[in-house]
């Protein structure tokens, strides 16, 4: 759980008798308290970022301007990043993941011989190349979770897109099937899971800057958590949602990539880990949301919003 302030900067002081936890609107007690900070770094996980440039859902032009601010970002560090950093680089065909680093001469290397730029599927193939570049996307974060889930530490994941196409809405809405949204639904489920024992935190950064906004909200419609099969559309599992649920960020209108990963990159600066105990639910994938309150005004916290509780027998208790 990251606390900021209203000008977003991280809270570091804070207390477990600061912090109330909600379970579907129940207070439950927090049974471990953690607060990482600069302090306390040398006995906590590794932090590492991970920055993806999204090809597949990028104009050219705003390709080239994310390279050049990403390639300024790098540089003002000099030598040496704060905290270890992968670049990857999402094309039709490949999402190649390298090791973490913080030697910026490895990074920068890595960036100017990326072959980004050369794309298959343009914008112009309607419903198709929607849901063609929906699938990229998708397939590329699930190999991602399935990757770091094999990595110890915690992972603050930068996509730089304007998010695949949710698939959902006016002019966008797909026939789905009972099986279909039974498919979706184990989809949602799968990814909260994963991401979590990932210790992944998402983070959209939409770097269009004022210009192009149509549309660019309506991820909202699909942030609440999904309990039932037939709740299951395709908007929840675009960037936007995910990114909201694991308690990260969702930037939008500031073409100003280099200070809105910075931003980002303050979420390690300071955080805390806390434990509870779920209860036992009354059936498979029951969906719990999840608030955390501040006894501290003008305060907020972001965490994951929800979770999918199992029957302890099922869950191998």
């Amino acid at each position: 759980m990251v606390v900021t302030d209203k000008s977003g900067n991280p809270v570091a002081d804070l207390q477990q008798g600061d912090f109330t936890l909600l379970d579907d609107k129940q207070p439950k007690p927090i049974l471990s308290f953690r607060a990482i900070n600069e302090t306390s770094k040398e006995d906590a996980p590794p932090t590492q970022a991970i920055v993806l440039v999204d090809a597949v859902n990028s104009s050219f032009q705003l390709l080239g301007q994310q390279r050049l601010q990403l390639q300024q970002f790098l540089q003002k560090f000099g030598e040496q990043l704060p905290m270890p950093m992968t670049l990857v680089f999402l094309a039709d065909t490949s999402a190649p993941v390298q090791l973490p680093t913080r030697n910026v001469k490895v990074l920068l290397a890595s960036l100017n011989a990326s072959p980004i730029g050369l794309r298959i599927i343009g914008n112009s193939q309607g419903i198709y190349g929607a849901i063609d570049r929906a699938r990229i996307c998708r397939r590329a974060l699930q190999q991602l979770i399935s990757y770091e889930k094999t990595q110890p530490g915690r992972k603050l994941l930068i996509w730089l897109s304007r998010g695949w196409p949710l698939l959902s809405g006016p002019g966008m809405t797909l026939q789905q099937t009972e099986r279909d949204q039974e498919t979706l639904f184990n989809i949602i489920v799968g990814w909260s899971r994963e991401l979590r024992e990932a210790h992944i935190t998402l983070y959209s950064i939409d770097a269009r800057g004022t210009g192009d906004l149509g549309g660019t909200f309506y991820y909202e419609e699909f942030v609440k958590g999904v309990r039932a099969t037939k709740q299951a559309q395709q908007g929840n599992l675009s960037l936007q949602v995910l990114a909201t649920q694991t308690g990260g960020r969702v930037i939008t209108m500031s073409n100003d990539v280099a200070n809105a990963i910075a931003g980002c990159l303050l979420d390690a600066k300071a955080y805390y880990i806390l434990s509870f105990e779920s209860p036992p639910a009354d059936h498979p994938n029951e969906y719990h949301s999840l608030q955390i309150k501040i006894d501290r005004p003008k305060l907020i916290a972001r965490t994951s919003t929800g979770y999918y509780a199992q029957p302890y027998k099922s869950a191998g208790r």
